[in-house]
C-alpha cells in the first residue's frame, strides 16, 4: 500500500461547497494556524465525468488518504450517489472518519448525519477550525488503537473543547 498522508473531504458539492472552500481558505491562509493535505488535488474532475470515472478516480484518491472527513449539512443525510459511496468506500478500507456538523453541534445530529456512519467509530465535531484541527491530528491514531469490537459514535468532552478556547 502506498503512504497515506492526505485527507479526503466529504460534502454535499451543492449545497456544503461553502464549508469547504472554507477550509482550504483556512489552510491557504499565513495568518491561521491550520493544515491538511488535500486528497482532492489529485487528479482533478472535470463536470463532464461519467459517474464510473468520477468513482474511479475518487477512489484512487482514498487510496492516498490518511483519515476523511464529512462535512455534514442539511441534506447529507440523503445523498447516496457518491456521499454514501464515499462513506462505505472510507469503511471497507478502514479510513478514520471526522464527521463535521456544519450546524455547530458537538456530537452525533441524528437528524442529518447519513445512517451509514451513525453506529460507527466516528469521531463527531462542530464545523470550527480548531477541533477539526484536533480531530485531524488526534483522531487517526485513536482509530487505529482502538479495540475492534467497538462502535458507535465518538465525541470529545468539554475540557478538549475548554483546551482549545472554544468555551
Amino acid at each position: 500500500m502506498s503512504y497515506r498522508n492526505k485527507t479526503y473531504v466529504i460534502f454535499d458539492g451543492d449545497e456544503d461547497m461553502w464549508a469547504y472552500r472554507f477550509m482550504r481558505g483556512w489552510k491557504a491562509n499565513d495568518n491561521i494556524e491550520f493544515d491538511f493535505h488535500d486528497a482532492h488535488d489529485l487528479k482533478p474532475l472535470t463536470d463532464r465525468a461519467g459517474e464510473e470515472t468520477v468513482k474511479r478516480r475518487l477512489r484512487e484518491r482514498l487510496s492516498n488518504t490518511k483519515q476523511a472527513i464529512v462535512l455534514i449539512g442539511e441534506k447529507s443525510k440523503n445523498l447516496y450517489r457518491f456521499v454514501r459511496w464515499e462513506l462505505e468506500t472510507c469503511q471497507n478500507m478502514g479510513i478514520p472518519i471526522v464527521a463535521v456538523n456544519l450546524n455547530g453541534l458537538k456530537s452525533q445530529d441524528s437528524k442529518r448525519c447519513p445512517p451509514i456512519i451513525r453506529d460507527e467509530y466516528v469521531v463527531h465535531i462542530p464545523f470550527k477550525l480548531k477541533i477539526i484541527q484536533y480531530a485531524l491530528d488526534n483522531f487517526p491514531s485513536e482509530f487505529s488503537r482502538r479495540n475492534q469490537s467497538e462502535s458507535g459514535p465518538r465525541y470529545y468532552n468539554d475540557s478538549v473543547y475548554k483546551q482549545l478556547g472554544l468555551e
